[in-house]
């Protein structure tokens, strides 16, 4: 048996996968305060729908994977660890100077942002290695000594450590480790060379700052889900989700929290993918997982999920850079929870203001006083408040069209129902651009796609915005309100290496990088043989950075081979950059010289053979008749109520109607076909 949990803004999302390889699913709300207690509900929740006692249940299990938003939580809030920063002598503002770039070049009035770490914190080390490697200048051993005192004294809880060019020689940064191990005990630290052997000296000290400023913070929270997981009873293996897409050991994600940052959204295109593959033909796949707090867009591509660089916590060049690859999700401040309100000139926004889970919309009748999306869909009809979350809690239909009339449809001289549907309309607008910025940065026309609807609000408006982007097939798995949760249990184990190492196309130094490769190829090798050992199966998989001559960033491509033995290898591989940029960018430039910069290996060890199992059905609930509900521009309507769970698959339905499950509601308008598929997922045209 297996557990998957991801622990959202609203609500807690667990899968349990029984030893027959079925499916059930079960929300409970999130415990902002205390992640780990949600958690235990929602295991609880489960443990008494297959009758049995939590220990009995967790006994049973053999993994527990987990998603948490606790370390991008900590950053936000600024709850992260008193953290020093050791760089090189005379490159103190490494974080504070970033990378220039400006989101506003004109706006004088924006502030400039604080570094991620305090100039006051950063210390500067004697010494300097050159850029081919070289000892310019030896380290000053009493110097870092005299700086670990007085980070000492200064009750310092972690220490981020970037020396200049330590990608092409670590003997002074490891050296620095030895140093504050040695006099600075029990004090976490993160050597930016181990971390993150990357060019471009701000990416890299930026990591590893995050990095060590999460590991007090997640060593504590993932010791203790651990420990109360070990004390309810559970005696498997816990890992947790990975911005990459795969997953880790927690005590091994300890030792690089950053990892964790986008946890639990990364698994939305892993299950998509997957839902996606079953369902249709399309060749890229728009992936949305509606939440109660955010809005999260991805993109499956040619059957690849791509990744990004450019990841910002915060704003573009405001915030800070996390300096790794990760799933390209963008996400913006709309959900069921996004707070509906009308500024001072008359305009009606939503978001990105959220009711969370505490005290979430006025509806939950938790001490919500602000109109939601939630409570728009509750006042127009789509949502049965006495059958949220299968019954098992009741909505307050009067409160929430009485908050949307008085803070909505009196401030706009508007009907309740008109004002309910234009806070829907607005949720839906923003949306479609958020998957619109998305899809046409990266060259994707919408209309040759497929769009997986996730999260528990998703089919309030997927249709929509369907529609509004030219989306001829709008897919809601049957573990769609669980989107990341089922990814979880799709997800491989992974661990990625990586090594810089310069090469060019005109002059390939075949014999580095068969080194390099051959260097990565035996740490993947060992993680495979290490926490990967008794994986239903396993492999490598290679890909290269690389750019034309005098470009300034690169693009990633993967590699056919891991080893270089002739000239047809290199010219696959310079083929193979020149079509990844025409994808991109629309050009080659096949009279260039293709430079080579990074090299990267990932270990992928699938832990279990098949894709998993169905969801099961619950209770057949009769459902018949129809209720009416409003639409903006159509008026009220007679929607005829289906049963998500017990439908029948391959027959065809027309709109307008309401589709139903314990875990969500879906909307389809009356120029809307629909069927349930025989893979279990709810197939709708717009």
């Amino acid at each position: 048996m297996r557990f998957a949990c991801d622990t959202g803004g609203t609500f807690t999302d667990l899968i349990v996968e029984d030893d027959a390889g079925g499916l059930h699913m079960y929300k409970a709300a999130t415990t902002p305060a205390d992640p780990v207690k949600g958690v235990l509900d929602a295991l609880a929740l489960a443990a008494a729908d297959m009758e049995m006692s939590l220990a009995d249940l967790l006994a049973k299990g053999d993994m527990l994977i987990h998603g948490t938003t606790h370390a991008i939580n900590a950053i936000i809030t600024g709850n992260t660890a008193k953290t020093a920063f050791l760089t090189t002598a005379g490159h103190p503002d490494i974080l504070v100077l970033r990378e220039g770039g400006r989101i506003e070049p004109f706006n004088f009035v924006a502030p400039y942002p604080e570094p991620y770490l305090p100039r006051a914190l950063t210390f500067e080390v004697p010494e300097r290695i050159d850029s081919a490697g070289g000892v310019h200048t030896a380290l000053d051993e009493a110097a870092v000594i005299a700086i670990a005192e007085e980070l000492k004294a200064q009750d310092v809880e972690a220490v981020a450590v970037c020396l200049l060019w330590s990608i092409y020689n670590s003997t002074h940064e490891l050296r620095v480790g030895e140093l504050l191990e040695a006099h600075l005990p029990g004090v976490p630290y993160s050597l930016s060379h181990q971390l993150n052997p990357a060019l471009r000296e701000y990416r890299r000290a930026s990591s590893t700052a995050i990095d060590a400023s999460l590991k007090p913070l997640m060593g504590r929270y993932l010791g203790g889900l651990t420990e109360r997981l070990t004390e309810a009873g559970f005696m498997g293996r816990t890992l947790v989700l990975t911005s990459q897409g795969g997953m880790l050991d927690a005590s091994d994600l300890a030792q690089k929290p950053i990892h964790a940052i986008n946890s639990g959204p990364s698994m939305a295109p892993i299950a998509g993918r997957h839902y996606a593959r079953d369902d249709s033909d399309a060749p890229n796949v728009i992936i949305a997982d509606t939440g109660g707090t955010t809005y999260d867009v991805s993109l499956v591509r040619q059957g690849r999920i791509p990744l990004t660089k450019e990841t910002w916590i915060g704003q573009p060049f405001r915030g800070h850079m996390t300096g790794f690859p990760s799933i390209d999700i963008k996400s913006v401040g709309a959900g069921g929870g996004s707070i509906a309100w009308v500024d001072a000139g008359g305009l009606l926004h939503v978001g990105p203001q959220s009711a969370g889970a505490v005290p979430g919309p006025v509806c939950y009748g938790s001490g919500g006083t602000e109109p939601t999306l939630t409570d728009a869909c509750l006042t127009l009809g789509y949502v049965d408040p006495d059958y949220f979350l299968g019954g098992t809690m009741q909505l307050d239909a009067g409160a929430a069209a009485q908050v949307v009339e008085d803070k909505v449809a009196q401030p706009l001289n508007i009907s309740v129902m008109d004002a309910a549907a234009a806070i829907v309309s607005v949720a839906t607008e923003n949306m479609v651009q958020a998957i619109a910025d998305i899809t046409v940065n990266q060259g994707i026309d919408p209309a040759d796609s497929v769009l997986i609807g996730g999260g528990g609000a998703a089919g309030l408006n997927s249709v929509f915005i369907a529609r509004r982007l030219g989306c001829p097939t709008l897919l809601i798995p049957e573990t769609g309100a669980g989107l990341s949760a089922a990814g979880a249990l799709m997800s491989d184990l992974t661990n990625e290496y990586r090594a810089t190492f310069f090469t060019t196309s005109g002059e390939f130094d075949r014999a580095g990088v068969n080194r390099v490769l051959e260097g990565l190829r035996a740490q993947c090798q060992v993680f495979i043989d290490g926490p990967g050992s008794g994986a239903a199966s396993n492999d490598i998989e290679y890909t290269v950075e690389a750019r034309y001559a005098s470009q300034v960033w690169e693009i990633e491509v993967p590699l056919a081979n891991d080893t270089f033995t002739d000239d047809a290898q290199l010219a696959a591989l310079v083929e193979g950059f020149h079509a990844m940029h025409e994808q991109i960018f629309a050009i080659r430039d096949p009279g260039s010289v293709i430079e080579f910069v990074g090299w990267t290996a990932t270990a992928r060890c699938r832990l279990r053979a098949g894709d998993g199992g169905r969801l099961g059905a619950g209770a057949d609930r009769s459902v018949s008749g129809s209720r009416k509900v409003y639409f903006s521009g159509a008026g009220e309507a007679e929607a005829v109520l289906h049963d998500f769970e017990t439908m029948a698959s391959g027959v065809e339905h027309q709109g307008p109607a309401i589709i139903e499950s314990p875990f969500t509601t879906v909307v389809a308008d009356a120029d809307t076909s629909f069927q349930r598929t025989a893979a279990g997922s709810l197939l709708m045209r717009p």
